[in-house]
């Protein structure tokens, strides 16, 4: 490869701000939505067949936290419209097995989808986004720190408090939650992979595990949306600091780009012989009251259009300034 662009990806790679990153697997921050991931052959014909005992005429698997935005609103739809619904809680990963299982109408994820998530006859449509915070314990005399001195805490070049010119002398403890490791977005915003994150993180495995363990140490730092802050707050407090000065509650920052890290939430829908009337309805419902998760200091769809963000179809893949950023 020719030296100068090798520069120019490492620099783009590495540059505070930017949204052009690296994922585990090569692939850009949103990935090529017209790339579709290769099955065997025969795969495409087969069905979408329920597991044993399950009576419905819609199942949908969601990620942990479109769970809690979104279980309640559905069943609620479901009563209304006399719909048989059955609705899974899980995480990314498994909303993608089992649809590669065919045994689902509709999975839900928190990132943007990886490569591998393009299963044939698979449609992707973007709810919307919403910001990831940095949350510290609420005696963290901390209250802002820029994107880059965030990068820093997590990749170990910031190694103790005090030089951020704070009082504390210890050792910052910085807690992740290194999920999703084939897929873009969210924790790829604030370093591109695992290995970019200090050999002295400690890593949980679970949302609750990441504010309990925020909550008790009196020197960590870590990042999860406000809205599972809020709904595991029975594990402990935690306190949200800005970046840049900005606060993620401040949803018009994020939809300027100015706020840097987020999640993006997208349920699916199958095409062709596996299309469902039902999980069609269920997702244009979805879409159309997107603005109703604002509450959640969500970001739908159709703010994020009218802002210049990029889509495929109803599909987010891009934001409005990252062809700027990368002249």
């Amino acid at each position: 490869m020719n030296h100068s662009i090798l520069a120019l990806i490492t620099f783009l790679l590495i540059m505070p701000g930017t949204t052009v990153l690296a994922e585990h697997g090569g692939d850009i921050e949103f990935t090529d939505p017209k790339l579709i991931f290769s099955m065997p052959k025969g795969w495409a014909d087969k069905p979408v067949k329920y597991e044993e005992g399950t009576k419905a005429d819609v199942v949908i698997s969601l990620d942990q936290q479109s769970y809690v935005a979104l279980k309640d609103k559905i069943l609620t739809y479901a009563e209304k419209t006399n719909t048989r619904i059955v609705v899974k809680e899980g995480t990314c990963g498994f909303s993608r097995s089992h649809l590669e299982k065919k045994t689902i109408d509709i999975g839900g994820f928190c990132c943007s989808p990886g490569h591998s998530d393009r299963l044939p006859d698979l449609k992707f449509h973007t709810l919307g986004i919403a910001s990831v915070a940095l949350i510290v314990h609420p005696d963290n005399e901390l209250k802002n720190v820029t994107f880059q001195q965030a990068r820093d805490l997590f990749n170990g070049n910031i190694e103790t408090w005090s030089q951020l010119g704070l009082k504390n002398p210890y050792p910052v403890v910085p807690v992740v939650r290194l999920h999703c490791k084939k897929r873009a977005g969210h924790w790829r915003l604030l370093l591109p992979n695992e290995d970019r994150f200090s050999i002295y993180v400690h890593d949980v495995g679970v949302i609750p595990d990441m504010i309990s363990k925020v909550a008790k140490e009196k020197n960590a730092i870590g990042f999860e949306t406000l809205l599972m802050a809020k709904e595991y707050k029975t594990k402990g407090n935690v306190k949200p600091i800005t970046i840049d000065g900005i606060a993620p509650e401040d949803t018009d920052a994020l939809i300027r780009t100015a706020y840097p890290i987020y999640r993006t939430y997208g349920i699916t829908t199958w095409t062709g012989k596996n299309k469902n009337p039902h999980a069609e309805k269920l997702v244009r419902y979805l879409l159309d009251t997107a603005d109703d998760m604002r509450e959640y200091h969500f970001v739908s769809h159709k703010k994020l259009r009218a802002a210049g963000w990029e889509f495929f179809g109803n599909e987010l893949v891009g934001e409005p300034e990252v062809i700027r950023k990368m002249q």
